[in-house]
């Protein structure tokens, strides 16, 4: 068994970017520029976008916090969108999720300007995608692809089977690895809550990426030897044994799992820091193109 680690895997790519970035340094270009806007107070939410301020930092990128209120109005959301969509300064920019219950999340999304949306969740980067045209992947499952690519994961002719159908995780995995080309080419299956007898499934699967949040969901008598299994479950359960008071678990029981898989991602440090490296990869992409139309 090999553990796929996102977290050694994930510095790696910050110090490619970092070096990418001293380039432009030294060409006297301007340096990408990510902001990050996030409404209201969400603890999960702050602890994230700090982390990608300071990823920002490390590879040498200038970054924006925009932090509103939790009364912010859909209104006065959608004006700072246009106003970040219009500053030539931002190369990318992401609206942090969950936004409060008075704005309308898919209107949101819709606002930011394709060429700018380094997570990947307008539609035109989504329809872009989904017909293998070059575009911005979102970036959990870009992780995915490239911690397999890095690991030499075969994935050709294997089946696949995704649990889950969000559209950050489970829908655009499911389309990426059915796709030509490494990795990808695929058989792949989607399950979901409405999936009857997934055991039946998932014991078939060569490779299971699994985006569930159920703690400790997928079993070992759920899968078969030399399982691929990537895990981008992350809970917190309670456990009074521990000094915070909990521990962070996956959708996988890793202890048995692992036992039988031929890779296999931690949790945490699996798919979640390369989650951030592939958002500054999606930022140096932005910048490259801007400086490309403006050739």
């Amino acid at each position: 068994m090999q553990l796929l680690d996102g977290k050694k895997t994930a510095e790696d790519i910050k110090s490619e970017i970092a070096t990418e970035v001293q380039k432009m340094k030294n060409n006297g270009e301007k340096v990408p520029h990510l902001a990050a806007v996030i409404v209201g107070n969400d603890g999960a939410s702050l602890t994230y976008v700090g982390s990608k301020v300071k990823a920002c930092e490390r590879v040498g990128f200038e970054s924006t916090l925009v932090k509103m209120p939790n009364t912010t109005s859909e209104t006065e959301l959608l004006k700072k969108i246009k106003e970040l969509n219009e500053d030539p300064n931002i190369d990318g920019f992401i609206v942090q999720l969950p936004l409060p219950e008075q704005i309308d999340e898919q209107k949101v999304l819709m606002a930011v300007d394709p060429s700018k949306d380094v997570d990947g969740f307008h539609p035109e980067n989504f329809g872009k995608m989904a017909l293998d045209m070059s575009t911005f992947i979102p970036a959990t499952p870009f992780g995915i692809l490239e911690l397999l690519e890095r690991y030499g994961v075969e994935t050709q002719g294997k089946h696949t089977v995704v649990i889950g159908r969000s559209h950050i995780v489970g829908r655009p995995m499911s389309i990426l690895m059915g796709r030509k080309g490494f990795p990808g080419n695929s058989t792949v299956t989607l399950t979901h809550s409405y999936t009857k007898n997934i055991e039946d499934i998932t014991i078939q699967a060569d490779i299971i990426i699994t985006a569930l949040g159920v703690p400790n969901y997928l079993k070992a008598n759920m899968v078969k030897d030399g399982v691929v299994v990537i895990d981008v479950g992350i809970t917190r359960v309670a456990d009074e044994t521990n000094p915070k008071g909990y521990v962070i678990t996956g959708d996988v029981d890793f202890e048995n799992v692992s036992k039988k898989a031929s890779f296999i991602t931690p949790v945490p440090g699996g798919v979640g820091p390369m989650t951030i490296a592939m958002l500054l990869k999606n930022t140096l992409l932005a910048r490259e193109m801007k400086i490309l139309k403006l050739q």
